[in-house]
């Protein structure tokens, strides 16, 4: 039987828990393959893509989410709409882009018991920030408010969502804020708060996107960041006694999507909530405990 062969895109790859998490899906499912890093500079972008053609299929992460999109033959809706592609299947040499990211969002969400049908704080308008509040939106959010270092770059983000909102018939106040005036503001609470940026990732581990205060106006609190399990901001969020989700339910329910995708045997709830914990003692092996 030959070993079907699968691969992480990205710069830098040095915390990436990919290749572990997508080796144990492999043998629960019961298949011969084999997944390796290619950590790739800007410059060495279109030599990586072609040699990928010569596997099966791929992961994309930072930078290249939305930069792999002109080497791709065709993406899906879901992805179209998001601008960032995550997983690609190799179909006879046709590349075919997909996005796992919101399916991640939303099992991590699901197993920790927290709904995104509520209001929203989205910190950050990056290509994590759109796939969360996008499937957000379609999930049922009520308002979502992007909180950006520059306003005006959400723009971007924000018409998408409007439009996107518009098209599927859907109710949701949609609107922006400098990091400055979330700080300032007092009033305003949330059902959940999401963090899209990388503060507080590995190896910048002391960093909080924002302060206390704007925690403590949020019921529950999404951390994408998954290296390390316990962020800054994730630890202040259980200090203060809310709801705090995990980024590594996010990376472990992707990976599993990203195979199915892949044509690969689907994973069961009670078998991927077994690999999320084993994913958190793994990287603290790797990185140190509370890495």
């Amino acid at each position: 039987m030959s070993t079907a062969k699968f691969a992480l895109l990205g710069h830098p790859l040095a915390h990436s828990m990919s290749p572990f998490l997508h080796q144990r899906l492999f043998a629960a499912a019961g298949v011969q393959a084999s997944y390796e890093l290619l950590d790739a500079a800007p410059e060495e972008l279109p030599a990586a893509v072609e040699r990928l053609r010569e596997f099966d299929g791929f992961n994309i992460t930072i930078p290249y989410k939305q930069s792999i999109l002109p080497y791709l033959n065709e993406v899906d809706g879901t992805a179209s709409f998001f601008g960032s592609v995550n997983t690609v299947k190799n179909e006879g040499g046709r590349l075919i882009g997909c996005s796992t990211d919101g399916d991640g969002f939303l099992f991590a969400l699901r197993a920790a018991g927290v709904s995104c049908k509520g209001s929203l704080l989205l910190l950050g308008c990056g290509g994590a920030s759109r796939a969360m509040g996008g499937t957000a939106l379609l999930a049922g959010a009520s308002s979502i408010l992007v909180a950006a270092r520059h306003p005006e770059r959400a723009e971007p983000l924000l018409a998408d969502l409007r439009s996107f909102a518009r098209e599927r018939g859907l109710s949701c106040k949609i609107r922006a804020q400098s990091f400055e005036e979330l700080e300032r503001g007092t009033q305003e609470r949330w059902d959940l708060l999401v963090n899209g940026t990388p503060v507080g990732m590995h190896p910048h581990t002391d960093g909080c996107p924002v302060s206390e205060q704007v925690i403590n106006r949020c019921k529950a609190v999404f951390d994408a960041v998954y290296n390390p399990d316990e962020t800054v901001l994730l630890q202040t969020a259980e200090r203060l006694e809310k709801t705090a989700v995990h980024g590594i339910g996010m990376l472990c329910g992707q990976a599993a999507v990203s195979e199915e995708f892949w044509g690969l045997p689907a994973c069961d709830t009670d078998s991927l909530l077994r690999l999320c914990r084993e994913a958190v003692e793994e990287m603290n092996r790797q990185f140190g405990e509370g890495a």
